[in-house]
């Protein structure tokens, strides 16, 4: 047997192994159903529905952190947010003495406005509104809980949120239409698509600058990173291809080219295979990265955000065109189920 062979098998081999998975949730926001729908990822049942979150289209938390943050799409006014409800069950003293307030210098004055909310993780229930400049895309949650960002795509930059602090604590151009952000494994930076011009940022979260500008495709969108933090794997929406990045020394090393316009990815548990959303093709498709090789599945209407989850040997995934998610069995592709949702599926976050 050749060693691409055997590397091929034994990556199939890892997707058919026996599920070790633990209980979880998956939360998934429902766009213009202005709410989160939670969902117990081994049985597929709903667990309940988060309402009043207005066009939610970004939400991240990660394993152990304490909060939830959902970003908004929609844009409001001033005067609006000044009159933003007080999370139920907190008094007006309360409500007054811990709504974020912004650093004014920091906040562009020429960017729209938009809401971020912080939800606990646990009780999932609404514990900050922070006032960002425009609509939010999508978000990330650093590993430790310590940060959260938010990207603007018609803002040219991002957002970096103090979860220590629950307030706004900076804005940082990165280039045209920031897409998706995702955090490195320490927390310390913070990786972002801009899509207007193809590049990937490295952002100093701390700090709050860009540290360097990685070129990428030409329309850089959806992002994951390796467990290591050493690699970067890129979809490139329009060109119809996915990238990996050696984060080092900031090159692409390899180029998948898949054809139609993609959009979600995932890595497999033990970080084998690269799954995508080839959403204008109607095609759910893997790649094994020690080979190369490509398998797919018809999936349809244009399969959207995915999310693997951990430990099951499963993903979800969203579907653009329809109110639903499907589950979807990683070693033969092939849907096992659906989930009804409200609305549009996007960005999951599944937490133990």
């Amino acid at each position: 047997m050749t060693l691409s062979r055997l590397a091929a098998t034994l990556s199939i081999a890892a997707l058919s192994a026996p599920s070790l998975a633990l209980a979880a949730t998956v939360f998934i926001p429902e766009g213009s159903a202005n709410s989160i729908l939670m969902v117990d990822t081994e049985t597929a049942e709903t667990l309940g529905r988060l309402p009043g979150l207005e066009a939610i289209h970004g939400l991240a938390g990660a394993p152990g952190a304490k909060y939830l943050v959902a970003g908004s799409f929609a844009e409001i006014d001033r005067a609006e947010a000044a009159a933003s409800a007080k999370p139920e069950g907190m008094s007006q003293d309360d409500h007054e003495a811990h709504h974020a307030k912004r650093d004014t210098s920091a906040m562009p004055a020429d960017k729209g406005l938009s809401l971020v909310t912080v939800l606990d993780a646990e009780t999932r229930q609404v514990v900050q509104r922070i006032e960002v400049p425009g609509a939010v895309h999508h978000t990330a949650v650093s590993p430790d809980g310590r940060f959260a960002v938010a990207t603007h795509p018609a803002g040219d930059g991002i957002s970096i949120i103090d979860l220590e602090t629950l307030g706004f604590r900076g804005f940082v151009p990165t280039g045209p239409m920031p897409n998706y952000a995702v955090f490195a494994p320490d927390g310390g930076k913070v990786y972002v698509t801009n899509t207007g011009n193809g590049t990937l940022s490295e952002v100093d979260v701390a700090k709050g600058y860009v540290t360097r500008n990685m070129p990428v495709g030409e329309g850089p969108e959806h992002l994951v990173l390796n467990a290591a933090g050493s690699a970067a794997f890129v979809a490139d929406s329009d060109g119809g291809k996915a990238y990996r990045v050696d984060l080092a020394s900031g090159g692409v090393t390899d180029t998948y080219d898949i054809g139609g316009e993609l959009h979600g990815l995932g890595l497999s548990d033990r970080e084998g295979v690269l799954f995508v959303a080839a959403k204008g093709t109607d095609r759910l498709v893997s790649i094994d990265l020690a080979t190369g090789k490509q398998r797919e599945a018809s999936l349809s209407p244009a399969p959207y955000h995915l999310t693997t989850i951990p430990e099951s040997g499963k993903l979800m995934v969203s579907s653009r065109a329809e109110p639903k998610v499907w589950i979807v069995d990683q070693a033969s592709l092939t849907a096992s189920g659906e989930i009804a949702i409200q609305g549009e599926g996007h960005q999951m976050v599944v937490l133990p």
